[in-house]
């Protein structure tokens, strides 16, 4: 068997790599394992120094790794590049920070001393997404291996390219062999891999139903998870919201990556007041969008990545449409080759449609008016998802309070758009998952949190 990764641009065959054979895969546990009782003994300030390496192998790499991500999975190159950059950064805070937040902590009590100590847990394995095919494995691995833990990657087949890269780039950086592993499976061997007594902790981001089979197969074998799934995420513009500001930040939220984007602005839930203003300038705005070959610097969206994933999304429009949502722009499959669609506004969407229900993972913005603040809030939270929201007003004391008690999500913004930060948690609730990565939270995910008592 083999994977084949596909130019989502020209459609044209990249490469074939041949699947892992149960052996390999077995050496690939092994070795791991076999490397983590060395590693965890291995100074946490060389750990640091060696991440520090790795920032700088990712700069001094950043033209070649941007140029794989746009080949294999269509984004520009202006993006790949700060997606690499954003790695970079991500490693060099974790490098200044992991002493701190891997400190042991003093807590008082009727014993002579006690203590909280974070310990590694071993091998974690990481299942992983194409859509930031860089940044989902650094945010993953930077805390997680420096905690002193040995990550084995489960890459999406359509970038097993950038897979392989990152692996090499670990070694490039000295870290000793089989810290940080590939394997270049599909599918099928991941429960087996789950199952496995050398993995010790599982985490995914990916599609909700990859995160209840992981989530069922791991919960079977009594292990940690942290799972961060799907999100349809709004952004509530209110009536005394600046509508123009409103509408660029949600154009940005919703094109870039092609729309292809967990924390994306999705759904759009505009005061009526303000909807007429509001839908004008969203037009305005995605008409502007340059659509075309990713590496084309005057490119600023490039296609979707896979040609089941287009359809897909097309499928959401044309029902929702049918079911009376009405298309502001585009919402029409483009000749071929590459698997691009068009920057696309419905208006009038409704609860049942899909483009209300269901995630939109594409640059389509699915526009929903409501009648005043109390409904937008309502319909914001009117979802299986959880993952971040925003919300749009002059009032900032009331954007606060919206923010931070009336939205369920586990981010919420306020007068811009989602986004992730190495310095700040991230994660949802509900259907979008558990757990938390990034920061203080996502290097003390995957420790043992040990008490340490002495009389």
């Amino acid at each position: 068997m083999t994977i084949t990764t596909v130019n989502p641009a020209t459609e044209e065959i990249l490469a074939e790599y041949p699947e892992m054979s149960g052996s390999q895969i077995e050496d690939v546990l092994h070795h791991t394992d076999s490397a983590f009782n060395t590693w965890r003994r291995v100074p946490l300030s060389d750990r640091a120094e060696l991440l520090r390496t790795l920032a700088v192998k990712l700069r001094e790499g950043e033209a070649d790794f941007a140029a794989l991500m746009t080949r294999e999975m269509g984004k520009p190159l202006a993006q790949a590049e700060g997606e690499v950059r954003k790695c970079a950064s991500a490693c060099d805070y974790y490098a200044d920070n992991a002493a701190l937040f891997l400190a042991d902590e003093v807590i008082e009590s009727d014993a002579s001393q006690s203590y909280l100590t974070y310990q590694p847990l071993g091998v974690v394995l990481a299942i992983m997404p194409w859509n930031f095919p860089f940044w989902q494995v650094i945010r993953f691995a930077a805390p997680t291996i420096t905690a002193g833990n040995t990550g084995i990657l489960k890459h999406a087949p359509n970038v097993t390219g950038c897979a392989l890269a990152l692996e090499e780039l670990f070694r490039d950086a000295g870290y000793p062999d089989h810290v940080f592993r590939t394997l270049v499976v599909d599918v099928p061997p991941v429960e087996s891999v789950i199952r496995d007594d050398r993995i010790k902790a599982v985490t995914l981001t990916g599609s909700n139903r990859a995160g209840e089979a992981v989530a069922a197969v791991a919960g079977g074998c009594i292990k940690k998870t942290v799972l961060e799934l799907g999100g349809s995420d709004p952004s509530v513009i209110l009536a005394d919201a600046d509508v123009q500001a409103a509408a660029s930040e949600c154009m940005i939220s919703r094109l870039s990556n092609a729309g292809q984007s967990c924390i994306a602005a999705k759904r759009l839930i505009v005061v009526n007041d303000v909807r007429e203003e509001f839908e004008g300038y969203i037009v305005e705005k995605m008409s502007a969008a340059v659509v075309g070959d990713p590496t084309d610097p005057s490119t600023t969206m490039g296609p979707l990545a896979r040609a089941d994933l287009r359809d897909n999304l097309h499928q959401q429009v044309t029902a929702s449409v049918a079911e009376g949502a009405q298309a502001l722009l585009g919402g029409e499959l483009p000749d071929p080759p590459g698997f691009f669609y068009p920057p696309t506004a419905l208006t009038n969407v409704a609860p049942g449609m899909p483009a209300y229900e269901e995630e939109l993972f594409g640059p389509v913005a699915a526009i929903i008016p409501v009648a005043d603040e109390e409904e937008a809030l309502r319909v914001a939270n009117d979802t299986i998802y959880g993952l971040s929201a925003s919300v749009y007003t002059r009032d900032e004391e009331r954007g606060r309070k919206i923010a931070t008690e009336l939205l369920e999500a586990g981010g919420c913004f306020v007068n811009t758009f989602s986004r992730s930060d190495p310095r700040l948690p991230f994660g949802g609730i509900k259907q979008s998952g558990y757990g938390r990565e990034l920061s203080a939270l996502g290097i003390r995910e995957f420790v043992n949190i040990k008490t340490v008592w002495v009389a």
